[in-house]
């Protein structure tokens, strides 16, 4: 994983696209980083591994991408507790959906340019397949047509959680 992770989970309105450093504690595959003002506090982690398929064939060799992350975001002031979102390093197609899958559990994201949500109601469900499961895979097609498919560990998640909420409680 690179030194820094985007700033926060981007909301709605408010796509940041600016770098942070302020890691504060690692568990696992899952970095916890704690912005002061406004207080934000996430987890994120970079797949272990991707590939890239396009008209049938693999080219994962051939795609480029931008930083992929798997966040979970605490915002007090808004009361935004546990918020899931995904970033696949680029430009989702447009009208199209990721998809998380852990075990059996499969969820449903609606994209906005190169980021992901799931709807708001299903946010604590999906944290608590997270906490739940051993990797989750994350499917997306890009603007070019390539469909992405990233898998993500998911050994320390809890602690990570466990760190950023309390972290984040003020």
């Amino acid at each position: 994983m690179a030194a820094g992770a985007l700033v926060g989970v981007p909301a709605l309105a408010d796509i940041p696209t600016e770098i942070s450093d302020n890691r504060v504690a690692v568990e696992t595959a899952w970095s916890v980083f704690v912005e002061d003002d406004p207080k934000e506090c996430w987890v994120v982690s970079a797949p272990q591994s991707w590939t890239a398929r396009r008209g049938g064939s693999d080219v994962t060799s051939q795609v480029t991408r931008g930083e992929i992350g798997l966040f979970v975001t605490f915002r007090p002031a808004t009361g935004v507790a546990g918020e899931v979102s995904f970033t696949g390093g680029y430009p989702f197609r447009e009208n199209s959906t990721v998809t998380v899958e852990i075990g059996d559990d499969s969820y449903t994201l609606f994209v906005i340019e190169d980021w992901a949500w799931p709807a708001p109601e299903e946010d604590a469900s999906l944290v608590e397949s997270l906490k739940a499961g051993v990797d989750a895979v994350v499917t997306g097609i890009s603007s070019r047509g390539t469909t992405t498919r990233d898998t993500f560990s998911l050994i320390g998640i809890t602690a990570a959680l466990d760190q950023a909420a309390s972290r984040c409680t003020e």
